[in-house]
């Protein structure tokens, strides 16, 4: 989001100056060495709505980069793997009646056609699935991913949210029994460094290991930021950090908006990653309802990307005051691991090539009902000074276009003459 509201502003003719905290440029879109793998640390996919994605690989000379490919989505329930994701595999679900069977697909085309959430924004969210879907689908299909995904926050998200959420997907099928998404050919690394590149060809600078400390102001107007003790002069800042970072570096926000700072909250993600010699399964996309399983879902990202080996996403989902949260990695791997056998049993051990944890505190907004109204506008009481996060994509869920999507918005309100 920063990069692409950096690079919107070079457009308009604006010096720019990107400060990063981490080690390297890109947040969850970031790649790592995974024992001689370049990967991104969270996995990613692109949808066939993802237009302002499109339009940036464009603008970039990237679009050759760019690949679609069918894939298939499985769904492990109570110790046995189904596939799932067309008419023909939710008719021959064993574990649901016809009536359920017929709502759910009802729920799905009827999200599809919704334009216009602003309803569905006031309206919470198992209330609405359960009232289109009935409570026994919904305990067999979305109960376990709402509790394992946001625990104590379950029943206090917004219908819009997860609305959006089914129709992306849905809007990305080719048809009722094909799915399709995207990726780019060696990763989100490149769409990051070609963003980069431009930024710097055009006079840019970026800067990482520097995080932003201190916001000054002269008469309630930005005059500059401090980052690594050295102050750099600008006439304004905008801030694409976590929120709850915000109230550290500009305490002097008026107090309403740190009020609606505090009150929004976030999950965390621990992501287990595993390198295997062979696939797993044939799905990209594998959702788990098992009660002796801790794990909402496998993404089995070489499903839709090859890769030289197969590479599986398994994320834990938890607030990072979860008792969990801070556990050791080998703990969550070896639980991972113990799952993939039991859906795999030819599955050894000498199978699983490398593995790896990754960590974000702040990897999904609790985003509840009435949203819209709780969210503090980008345009703050500071003059001079926007902030936005992920929080500001909704009701749309997180992905490289919502970035730049958001990260165009913040560039055109701070170009406006204040």
């Amino acid at each position: 989001m920063g990069l692409a509201c950096g690079y919107e502003l070079m457009k308009r003719d604006h010096e720019v100056l990107v400060l990063e905290a981490d080690d390297r440029i890109g947040g969850m879109s970031a790649s790592f060495d995974f024992d001689g793998l370049k990967i991104e640390r969270f996995y990613h996919f692109i949808c066939s709505t993802d237009y302002p994605l499109f339009e940036a690989l464009e603008e970039l000379e990237l679009t050759d980069k760019l690949r679609w490919r069918e894939t298939r989505m499985g769904f492990y329930y109570q110790g046995r793997l189904y596939e799932w994701g067309r008419p023909d595999c939710l008719l021959k679900f064993p574990h649901l009646d016809f009536l359920s069977k017929v709502r759910y697909a009802l729920h799905v085309l009827h999200a599809k056609r919704i334009e216009d959430w602003t309803a569905l924004d006031r309206e919470e969210a198992t209330s609405w699935i359960k009232r289109w879907i009935g409570r026994r689908a919904y305990n067999v299909l979305w109960e376990p991913l709402f509790r394992l995904k946001f625990h104590e926050y379950a029943e206090c998200l917004s219908a819009a949210w997860i609305g959006t959420r089914i129709a992306r997907v849905a809007k990305s099928r080719r048809s009722m029994f094909s799915e399709r998404f995207g990726y780019l050919e060696g990763g989100s690394e490149i769409f990051v460094e070609a963003l980069c590149s431009r930024m710097q060809a055009m006079g840019g600078q970026i800067m990482v290991k520097t995080p932003a400390q201190q916001l000054v102001t002269e008469n309630g107007r930005v005059c500059g930021i401090v980052a690594n003790g050295q102050r750099y002069a600008c006439d304004k800042v905008i801030s694409t950090v976590p929120l709850k970072y915000v109230p550290r570096f500009a305490p002097d926000l008026h107090p309403d908006e740190l009020a609606k700072i505090k009150a929004i909250e976030n999950i965390g993600v621990v992501c287990v990653l595993l390198k295997l010699k062979r696939p797993l399964t044939d799905y990209f996309w594998m959702n788990v309802n098992d009660a002796s399983m801790p794990i909402p879902g496998i993404i089995e990202y070489t499903n839709l990307n090859p890769l030289q080996h197969n590479v599986l996403y398994v994320p834990y989902y938890m607030p990072k005051t979860h008792p969990r949260y801070r556990a050791e990695s080998h703990e969550f791997i070896d639980e991972v691991i113990s799952c993939i056998k039991r859906i795999s049993p030819s599955l050894t051990d000498d199978c699983i090539l490398s593995s790896r944890v990754t960590r974000y505190e702040f990897a999904q907004t609790v985003c509840t009902p009435d949203f819209f109204a709780k969210l503090p506008a980008i345009r703050t009481s500071l003059e001079g000074f926007f902030m936005a996060d992920t929080s500001y994509y909704y009701p749309e869920d997180r992905s490289i276009s919502e970035s730049i999507k958001v990260g165009k918005k913040l560039a055109e309100i701070a170009s406006v003459n204040t």
